[in-house]
């Protein structure tokens, strides 16, 4: 019972970081960043201040954090308590069993077959959460389902890159209620805000330092460097 217990547990810490994730991503984190995030804060390690920021300025981004920690320790938790009562041969089959079995393992080899069950088991976990296709299948369901139950609020840009004093590199999608759409460079007026357009990226083409006449269209991607907080107020679109 401990043991699959243990198994149970590690299959749903690896479901609740990947929801974690894709919920960090949904608030506009990059999708590696997003994943860092997520197992950073489930086990409360590798958390930098440096990226710390991305998290705290935002009350959806620290809602989540907060889950995942509150998940994370719990499941620690768990996970010591049931992998050393794996290990105890006294706590297998304490109320009954199978007939013959010691004569198959013998009683004291038992926590060596449990802990060899659970390497099996953590190997094959890692073997599909490393393989491609399965990953992208099971995480687009996965977002599928928090979009539709409106769990997270998605939002069109990716925050990139932090810096000192609240900068950093915000990458936003231009959507039909953008406030930028169809203006150009010199009537959105970034620059009054220490809003930086670096790239206009339209399909295959890269508009690099891009001109001040240059016409910002829907589905263009626009990187821009400036205070975050800032960038939020003046490109995101408003509800």
């Amino acid at each position: 019972m401990n043991i699959l217990l243990f198994l149970i547990v590690v299959a749903v810490s690896y479901v609740i970081v990947r929801i974690g994730a894709i919920a960090f991503q949904l608030t506009g984190l990059e999708w590696s960043l997003a994943k860092f995030q997520a197992l950073s804060c489930f086990t409360a390690t590798g958390y930098t201040t440096r990226e710390a920021e991305l998290i705290t300025s935002n009350p959806q981004r620290r809602q989540i954090a907060s889950f995942l920690i509150i998940f994370g320790h719990a499941g620690l938790v768990t996970l010591i308590a049931t992998f050393a009562n794996s290990l105890n041969p006294l706590t297998f089959f304490p109320k009954f069993s199978i007939p013959f079995v010691n004569l198959i393992v013998p009683h004291h080899f038992i926590p060596l077959v449990n802990l060899l069950i659970i390497i099996i088991f953590v190997f094959i976990l890692f073997k599909i959460a490393t393989h491609a296709n399965l990953t992208n299948k099971f995480t687009n369901v996965l977002r599928a389902h928090l979009l539709k139950k409106s769990i997270v609020q998605s939002v069109s840009f990716e925050e990139l890159l932090v810096s000192t004093g609240g900068y950093g590199i915000s990458k936003i999608d231009i959507c039909e209620k953008s406030p930028l759409l169809n203006k150009t460079l010199s009537e959105a007026d970034l620059r009054k805000s220490d809003i930086t357009v670096l790239v206009i990226e339209r399909g295959l083409e890269i508009f690099s330092n891009p001109r001040l006449n240059r016409k910002i269209l829907l589905n263009d991607k626009l990187i821009c460097f400036g205070k975050l907080e800032t960038i939020r107020n003046n490109v995101y679109p408003k509800n």
